[in-house]
């Protein structure tokens, strides 16, 4: 029998070298190696830090809010640059998510701070669209570690009730965009309800038409209710949960409707940076109407147990390279695991209304 003939050192180092790169990705991708990375679980921490408690059973943020259900009528002009079956002509049940910002359940609506819409649209063929908007047009910091710096610094200091102006100083040192955001929120009008703000994407997407074009696209749903402004003069006056029992008043005497608006983006527009407005004449896309007929508490609602994750997207739209989204979905479900364990939760707005006092 001849001898075997001996390996080249060659392949033998190739494959010796893959296989070191192999263990080396799984070692990173598992974050054992290389930079901290920031999870979900990082930022979950910094919103519950900058509460000052735990609110068990409620969302970290956005906590103090009501359940919403109606539909969105698309009349098809959407289709023009997205093959998303929610733009074909037809009507697509929506349940959703009115809220305030913050983590606290009990928060006063008299607050100079952005009001959201979540929602979620069904279509027939079971694709789901998730979407979780603010009635600011811009975001305060462009990226996870930003978020978690500026939940630190604007923790109320128990004595003063206000942030630490060293801190302030030295967030807006780093985010000059927490500045932007803060003149532009001073300046603009605070909506007097919750059914007249324009509720915004925030960050960008794509949009893929039956060609194959992609497009970058931002959107928001415009109200038919004229717009009316809270006296900001004065805000410390209204009866905590204002915006919340005038949004029942009101839809108990009829439906809110609002217009899904495309805003394609312009070559040069920012993509990847939410605290960065798109400027000047674009073109827009009017897609159909939105129409909310009813709000309810939370405990009777649809919303409370849903994960309003806004990278849940039906085919035709998909995530533009703005690092804020993979950031947010992660946040979203670390919210969720940790609320879903602590049980479910009496709604602060519902246990009002039936003159019960809210949980603590």
């Amino acid at each position: 029998m001849s001898p075997k003939k001996p390996v080249p050192p060659g392949p033998v180092l190739f494959i010796g070298g893959v296989a070191a790169l192999l263990v080396l990705a799984f070692l990173w991708a598992a974050g054992w190696i290389g930079p901290k990375r920031i999870n979900g679980g990082d930022v979950t921490r910094a919103l519950e830090y900058n509460t000052g408690k735990k609110q068990p059973g409620f969302r970290r943020a956005h906590a103090k809010g009501i359940c919403l259900s109606g539909n969105f009528a698309a009349n098809g002009a959407g289709s023009e640059i997205s093959t998303a079956k929610a733009f074909e002509p037809g009507t697509y049940p929506v349940i959703g998510r009115f809220s305030v910002a913050g983590g606290n359940p009990l928060a006063t609506d008299g607050r100079n701070v952005f009001h959201s819409m979540a929602l979620l649209l069904k279509t027939p063929d079971g694709q789901q669209w998730r979407m979780a908007m603010d009635h600011t047009p811009i975001f305060p910091v462009p990226s996870a570690a930003g978020f978690i710096a500026l939940q630190h610094a604007t923790r109320p200091d128990p004595a003063t009730g206000k942030p630490d102006p060293a801190k302030m100083k030295a967030l807006i040192a780093e985010y000059p965009s927490v500045k932007a955001f803060q003149d532009y929120l001073a300046k603009a009008v605070l909506p007097s309800s919750l059914a007249n703000a324009t509720y915004y994407s925030i960050n960008a997407f794509t949009m893929t038409d039956s060609a194959g074009r992609t497009r970058f696209v931002r959107w928001q749903f415009e109200p038919e209710a004229a717009l009316t402004g809270l006296d900001k003069a004065h805000l410390d006056q209204l009866p905590r949960d204002a915006l919340f029992q005038e949004m029942i008043a009101r839809t108990a005497k009829g439906p809110s409707r609002w217009h899904l608006i495309l805003t394609i983006a312009n070559p040069g527009d920012e993509t990847d940076n939410a605290t960065v407005a798109w400027t000047g004449p674009h073109r827009s896309i009017d897609a159909g109407v939105l129409t909310v007929d009813k709000v309810m508490p939370e405990e009777v609602g649809a919303c409370r147990d849903l994960n309003f994750d806004p990278t849940i997207l039906p085919s035709g739209i998909g995530l533009s390279d703005d690092p804020l989204l993979a950031a947010r979905s992660k946040v979203y479900s670390s919210s969720f695991q940790r609320r879903a364990g602590e049980g479910p939760h009496p709604s602060a707005i519902g246990s009002d209304l039936a003159g019960k006092e809210p949980a603590r």
